[in-house]
């Protein structure tokens, strides 16, 4: 009798521990890691002159390995003037999609600034460099564009869509130098990820190997157009989520900075999780933010990417003149 108590205990002081690190582990995994680490560190050009100059540095960057029209495209009247905007593309496009609305921006009197993201419009499609995004490189290149169009303009607005919709949100949680945010389709989380998942698939995905996968594996090198990817990275894509995750978890404790925040969705929207979105919008509004909201309906049709005009299912007339309305209206 006494041999199996003992057995029984050796079997719990066994079994107990295991299951508490296996609980734990599992805890652990639906934490977003790292989302905390992140911080802004504006350091604003104090002048027109400082801002070209800081764009003239953006353009030689990488200048002889760039595709030609990924380079920062900037749009000036030769001074700082009322009005800047700042355009941000989508993961594996480039500056060159954003053109057409920063021409409208420019022709209303406003300075544009359109800079590729890290690691973006590189002339080689196929290459690998683009694994190498990280959330700490995104919140470096929030500051920085935002820093920049302090010295285009006196009052600043930032739009973005998908990748560059959450380095907008971020922007519009950090940068009380903001005016105003147009957060578009915002990748805090990807439809083919179960929402309560988010998290661990991201954790996991972040500490396995990088897998880069075809866009449109029917076509591979093929797809997309000459300044945009064929391949994207899990990498890259879960790190886009950690930045996410960062501006979730700011917008639940505290305001965001921007004096107005418009939060943009798109019904028919493939790709990215709009549940999400909304939360963000939610908790901005908890704080008594200054946040609007407009989806582009369903009976649109129109694809995850609203901005490219190249998109053969996509209707950018309507989408740029409604960006327009709302932020000068």
């Amino acid at each position: 009798m006494k041999q199996k108590h003992s057995a029984a205990g050796k079997l719990r002081r066994f079994f107990i521990p295991l299951t508490i690190i296996l609980l734990g582990t599992l805890i652990a995994l639906f934490i977003p890691w790292s989302a905390w680490s992140l911080s802004s560190q504006p350091h604003p050009a104090q002048s027109y002159e400082e801002a070209v100059q800081r764009i003239e540095s953006l353009q030689a960057d990488h200048q002889s390995v760039m595709n030609p029209v990924c380079t920062a495209q900037f749009m000036t009247h030769g001074q700082k003037v009322k009005d800047a905007i700042v355009l941000v593309h989508g993961y594996t496009n480039c500056p060159t999609e954003f053109v057409p609305l920063g021409k409208q921006f420019y022709d209303l009197g406003y300075n544009v600034l359109i800079a590729p993201l890290p690691h973006h419009g590189l002339a080689n499609r196929m290459n690998d460099e683009q694994g190498q995004l990280s959330a700490k490189e995104l919140a470096a290149y929030t500051d920085n564009v935002v820093d920049i169009a302090q010295g285009l303009g006196n009052q600043v607005t930032i739009l973005g869509y998908s990748g560059g919709g959450v380095v907008t949100a971020w922007a519009a949680q950090n940068r009380a130098d903001v005016d105003t945010a147009v957060v578009m389709s915002p990748a805090f989380g990807y439809l083919a990820i179960p929402t309560p998942l988010t998290a661990p698939v991201m954790n996991v995905v972040l500490a396995s190997p990088d897998v880069f996968v075809w866009w449109e594996p029917e076509l591979q090198s093929k797809s997309g157009f000459a300044y945009t990817y064929p391949r994207y990275s899990k990498h890259a894509l879960a790190q886009i989520l950690r930045f996410g995750f960062s501006v979730q978890l700011n917008a639940w404790l505290r305001p965001p900075s921007a004096r107005r925040i418009f939060v943009v969705t798109n019904a028919n929207d493939d790709s990215v999780n709009n549940a999400l979105t909304a939360k963000v919008a939610q908790s901005w509004r908890k704080h008594d933010a200054q946040v609007t909201t407009y989806e582009f309906p369903v009976g649109l049709k129109l694809p995850h990417d609203l901005i490219d005009a190249n998109k053969p299912d996509g209707n950018t007339e309507f989408v740029d003149q409604k960006l327009i309305d709302l932020i000068t209206k």
